[in-house]
């Protein structure tokens, strides 16, 4: 319990901190995407350090510097995004649900920082983030991160996966590096606020090119099936 708190604590002072910073440069515009990714990159950092949670991580070579790319990984707790954001150095905005800009000052930064929202409830609205999406990745030549299943697994196990991400590759023309992501299930599974430190795995895979499938549909269904498999292995190993 007093880890908990003293993430929380942690966690919210870097925002407070970081935050602030973001937003004053996001109104004079006198900043470029790098370091605002390397904002986002900071509070994750932060709130590992201070969970006590270890980040371990392979194949990092496969997530090339100055190519565009989207990044998919599974979902199973918060801690999935803080590591992802801590390790990742290419610059990249993350895509997710729109609720998050709800969260006070997180979601003002979040959208200063250049994250894209989703809103799940509109088809067209959502339609429009991904073309943002797509205009940021071919504009900078760097890499969004998604979680395809669209919300946490309450099981650890991977869920069908949201056609979203596949659609933005298979339109861009762009790779998917696939990322999985192990270990944090343990530390703060959905519907837990207790953190419980514990090192998390995330491996990067080898990218599968967006022509290499007829269509965003089978796109997903060859990520998917390769994300299962190496899901499956990585819990042998780190059980």
């Amino acid at each position: 319990m007093i880890r908990t708190l003293w993430t929380a604590i942690a966690g919210s002072a870097a925002l407070f901190f970081l935050g602030v910073q973001v937003l004053y440069h996001a109104t004079f515009g006198d900043r470029p995407t790098e370091w605002y990714v390397d904002m986002t990159r900071r509070w994750a950092r932060v709130i590992l350090r201070a969970s006590g949670c270890d980040v371990v991580v392979q194949g990092m070579e496969h997530v090339h510097p100055g190519q565009p790319q989207v990044i998919v990984a599974n979902h199973v707790s918060w801690f999935d995004v803080f590591a992802i954001a801590a390790v990742v150095e290419v610059p990249y905005h993350f895509v997710a649900k729109k609720e998050l800009e709800r969260i006070p000052l997180f979601g003002a930064s979040w959208k200063a920082a250049g994250h894209i929202s989703i809103d799940r409830s509109d088809r067209e609205r959502a339609y429009a983030s991904l073309a943002r999406a797509a205009e940021k990745i071919r504009r900078d030549r760097s890499a969004v991160i998604i979680f395809p299943e669209g919300t946490r697994s309450r099981s650890g196990r991977l869920q069908p996966f949201k056609k979203g991400a596949f659609q933005l590759a298979a339109g861009s023309g762009v790779p998917i590096v696939p990322a999985v992501v192990s270990g944090s299930f343990r530390i703060m599974p959905p519907g837990s606020w207790i953190i419980r430190p514990d090192t998390i795995y995330v491996r990067f895979l080898p990218p599968v090119p967006a022509d290499q499938a007829p269509d965003a549909q089978a796109l997903l269904d060859q990520v998917h099936a390769l994300m299962v498999r190496e899901l499956v292995h990585d819990r042998a190993l780190h059980p």
